[in-house]
C-alpha cells in the first residue's frame, strides 16, 4: 500500500530547535511528522519502530550524538544533519553527498534541503553510499574519542575508553573487553589505534591494542618472543614492532 505522506522524526535536544522545524514544516504538507525525540536513544528506538522516509538529526546531543546514532543505524533512511558550530563536521559534510543544514538556518534554506530530500525520495534513488562515505571522512579525521558506542540487540551501550581494557581484531570487527563485559564494533583496529589517546593506549600486535594502566607484567615467550599478561590476567602476544614502542613508551 502506498502511503498518502512522507514521514518524519526529529531528533534534536533543544526545544526550540524542534519547535523550529515544525513551523518550517507547515510549508511542506505532503511530510507528516510522526515523532519529536530530544535525544539518540529515543530517536534509534523510534527510527526502529516507526521507520520514518526522512529524519532531521542533530549532531551535538547528549548522551550520544548524530553521528554516533548515525554508526548504529541498519537501514539508515534519508538524512538531513542540522549542526551549529562544528568544523570538523563541516568539513565532513562537504566531502559527502549528505545534506546539512548550518543552525540558525532560514525557511529558504530548510525548502532547499527539503526539496533534495524530496527528489531522492521521489527518484528512489536513496541508498546507504552517501553515508557510508560520511562515515569514511569523519573516520579519517583525527578527533579522539573519549567514548565508544556500540548496538548490542536493540539497546545502545555507551562505553567510556577509560573502561577499555583491551580491543582485540576479529575479522570486519573489534571485540572491546571491560571489566563488565565485551561488545562488537564494526571498525578495523587501525581506526581506533588513530583515535584513541596514545597516552593510554598502545598496540602491541596487528591484532591488540591494550590500556597501558592495564598491563601487569611483559614476560619472554621463546627465545625472541615476549607476551604481556594483562591484570585481568589475559595473555597477549606481542610483536617485535610492538614490543619496541611498548619499551619506548615505559621507558624501559
Amino acid at each position: 500500500m502506498q502511503k498518502d505522506k512522507i514521514t518524519a522524526i526529529i531528533i534534536d535536544d533543544e526545544e526550540l530547535a524542534r519547535k523550529v522545524i515544525l513551523k518550517y514544516m507547515e510549508k511542506h504538507p505532503e511530510i507528516r511528522v510522526v515523532e519529536e525525540c530530544e535525544n539518540g536513544f529515543a530517536g534509534l528506538k523510534s527510527i526502529n519502530e516507526l521507520k520514518p522516509d526522512l529524519v532531521f538529526l542533530d549532531i551535538q546531543m547528549p548522551k550520544i550524538n548524530g553521528f554516533e546514532l548515525l554508526e548504529v543505524l541498519d537501514n539508515p533512511p534519508v538524512i538531513i544533519f542540522s549542526t551549529a558550530h562544528d568544523e570538523f563536521a563541516l568539513k565532513a559534510f562537504e566531502h559527502s553527498a549528505v545534506d546539512y543544514m548550518l543552525k540558525p538556518y532560514s525557511q529558504k534554506r530548510f525548502d532547499e534541503a527539503i526539496a533534495r530530500a524530496l527528489q531522492r525520495l521521489n527518484a528512489g534513488k536513496h541508498d546507504s553510499g552517501e553515508l557510508d562515505l560520511l562515515k569514511n571522512e569523519l573516520d579519517s579525521g583525527h578527533e579522539m574519542l573519549n567514548r565508544v558506542v556500540v548496538k548490542s540487540g536493540s539497546k545502545l551501550d555507551v562505553i567510556p575508553v577509560e573502561e577499555i581494557i583491551l580491543l582485540e581484531a576479529a575479522d570486519d570487527y573489534v571485540e572491546i573487553h571491560t571489566a563488565r563485559a565485551r561488545y562488537l564494533k564494526q571498525k578495523p583496529l587501525t581506526y581506533f589505534e588513530n583515535h584513541l589517546p596514545d597516552n593510554h593506549f598502545i598496540r602491541v600486535h596487528r591484532s591488540f591494542i591494550v590500556a597501558i594502566d592495564q598491563i601487569a607484567s611483559i614476560e619472554p615467550y621463546s627465545k625472541e618472543n615476549y607476551m604481556l599478561i594483562l591484570k585481568n590476567n589475559r595473555e597477549i602476544n606481542v610483536s617485535k614492532s610492538g614490543l619496541k614502542k611498548l619499551k619506548e613508551k615505559l621507558g624501559i
